[in-house]
């Protein structure tokens, strides 16, 4: 005898407090999939830049394997539609990737909020023999969590996964980890404070991804029925996940319209920079900005012209001014002008000797109305023309 509810594929097998579930998955399926596409292109990016660090890296790989959790998930709850049984080996493959996934995701956290990659180019040793302990001791948890569940949850009771000794544990660990987050961040911007358009948003919104889980795991045993808890809470901890993926994702778009990008200290620089200095020294301080995408969408005028200095030249030489044009002010640039120019020609030094080329010749900036673009100094090696 086989009981089923209806005829559709999508309720077919299912029961009340899984309805839905299926479709949930594969809505954020697809969703992530392009989370990480996304972050892959941007990746790309920043390795063209030399600004690809570990910490993004990091970011990257917990999208890829919350990809292949909800695929894995997927394929679960399909062949569950199909058969009723489904395959439990996948569930619990799914349930490992979607926990290494979070727990990789939650390490990048703790390292930027001490700075790795942003402010610093390694962990002390002290902080990396804690950060050791606590992973592994969250990744303890999280095993003893797997077996409890797997041992001593009835499948004929609706109960959450939280719902045992090894979720309070893990409940406890994540606040732990809130505490650890705060202090860290608060840290690394009081030695750091320019770095505060990325720190306070950053600050603030995982602020709010920390407090989620707890407060998740509490609503759903105190307060969700049991008959329609475990959809809900599914559909939560996406939805969770999906908010923390994509906000990261936003706040370092490689993008020079983005005044939250951490990074300012290229991946080949940070052996240079950290050559003889003590392991957990910090990075030389940067004025925040993201001048590092100024070059690839328009002129960069924050670089000014040097110019190198000859020989003295003569009293009859011209005199060189430099003046603020009031057209470029306003686009932040400061231009070299060379005004009340003598003769074209250097004058010839007496006692026979021959005359020198000056080094290097200015023109003075042309403005041209047909296309609404100012010709710039162009500064080259050029010689005496005669009169």
């Amino acid at each position: 005898m086989v009981l089923t509810n209806g005829k559709s594929f999508w309720t077919r097998h299912f029961s009340a407090d899984e309805f839905g579930i299926l479709e949930t998955d594969i809505t954020f399926l697809l969703i992530f999939i392009l989370i990480f596409f996304v972050s892959c292109y941007f990746g790309y990016l920043l390795k063209g830049r030399q600004l690809l660090h570990t910490t993004y890296k990091m970011f990257m790989t917990a999208a890829g394997v919350e990809v292949l959790s909800l695929l894995f998930f997927c394929i679960y709850w399909g062949q569950y539609a199909c058969d009723g049984v489904g395959n439990g080996s996948l569930k619990i493959l799914a349930k490992l990737l979607f926990s290494i996934s979070f727990l990789v995701f939650l390490l990048m956290l703790i390292l930027l909020g001490k700075g790795f990659t942003v402010t610093r180019g390694r962990i002390s040793h002290a902080g990396s023999v804690k950060l050791s302990v606590y992973m592994t001791l969250y990744t303890i948890t999280h095993v003893v969590l797997f077996i409890y569940e797997a041992e001593f949850f009835d499948p004929a009771q609706v109960l959450y996964t939280y719902e045992s000794p090894a979720g309070y544990g893990l409940i406890a660990l994540q606040g732990l980890a809130y505490v650890w987050f705060c202090y860290a961040v608060l840290i690394t911007l009081k030695q750091f404070p320019e770095k505060q358009p990325f720190y306070v948003p950053f600050f603030a919104a995982y602020t709010l991804w920390f407090f989620a889980v707890p407060v998740t795991a509490l609503i759903a045993n105190f307060g969700i029925p049991k008959w329609a808890r475990e959809k809900i809470v599914n559909g939560i901890q996406l939805g969770i996940h999906l908010y923390a993926h994509a906000v990261f994702l936003i706040m370092t778009r490689p993008s020079a319209a983005n005044k939250n990008f951490p990074y300012h200290v290229r991946t080949s620089q940070i052996g240079i920079v950290e050559e003889g200095a003590a392991p957990g020294a910090k990075f030389p301080h940067h004025v925040y900005g993201n001048v590092t995408f100024i070059s690839d969408s328009v002129p960069n005028f924050t670089e000014l012209f040097s110019i190198p200095h000859g020989p003295p030249a003569p009293a009859a030489s011209a005199r060189k001014q430099v003046e603020e044009t009031p057209a470029l002010e306003q686009r932040g640039a400061v231009v070299t002008t060379s005004a009340e120019l003598g003769s074209s020609v250097a004058p010839k030094p007496g006692g026979g000797a021959e005359s020198q080329p000056p080094p290097y010749q200015l023109h003075a900036p042309q403005l041209h109305t047909q296309n609404g673009f100012t010709e710039y100094f162009s500064m080259h090696t050029a010689s005496a023309r005669p009169v």
